[in-house]
């Protein structure tokens, strides 16, 4: 069974009890904000996934390399419009051109956002378009690379006055960490034992 399959098929799965629930909030006691973030798989032999860099001038995530998506406007009929839309907005892609596959696990960021990955698949080499003012550039990683839990390492380090533990990836000097890195080692989880 390809990757895929598998990633298809641990969507419709129960979670596995040992998911990443999220960061210690700055704020604790604050409402979560709804957001949604689109993981955008390519239909190759060996599939990549999209992910963005943002801008470097942001207020909020400097520079880091995200998923497309945002929060979750009360226009969005549920969150994979959400994640559909930001897509749409940041890099130009066609919802249309998405093939949906489902929703996974909600992550908690730090920042006090509730954050859905909604996975499906696109066509590879789409002709994408960084949206100016936010995004400087989008990268396609392989799949089986972000999913090997022998990519995702552990760190610590200190925020605030705490000891926080954080995941990331780097594959070709891409430093993959934060909420970005926890939903991969999550849907990595659900894949269950890697092979």
């Amino acid at each position: 069974m390809s990757l895929t399959d598998r990633l298809r098929r641990a969507l419709a799965a129960p979670p596995p009890p040992d998911l990443l629930p999220g960061d210690i909030l700055e704020e604790p006691g604050h409402p979560l904000t709804p957001a949604a973030v689109l993981v955008a798989v390519t239909r190759r032999a060996e599939p990549g996934v999209i992910l963005t860099v943002r801008r470097e001038h942001l207020r909020t995530h400097a520079g880091q390399i995200a998923f497309p998506g945002g929060r979750i406007d009360p226009t969005d009929r549920d969150v994979a419009a959400a994640a559909l839309r930001e897509a749409h907005e940041e890099i130009g892609l066609p919802p249309a051109s998405v093939s949906l596959w489902g929703a996974a696990d909600p992550y908690r960021t730090v920042t006090g956002y509730s954050v859905v990955p909604v996975l499906g698949e696109i066509a590879p080499d789409l002709s994408l378009i960084p949206q100016e003012a936010e995004v400087a550039d989008w990268f396609e990683a392989p799949l089986a690379f972000l999913l090997d839990p022998a990519n995702q390492r552990a760190v610590e380090a200190e925020f605030k006055g705490r000891m926080r533990t954080y995941y990331e990836i780097t594959w070709e000097g891409r430093r993959i960490w934060g909420a970005t890195a926890a939903m991969l080692v999550n849907l990595s989880k659900r894949l269950g034992p890697w092979t």
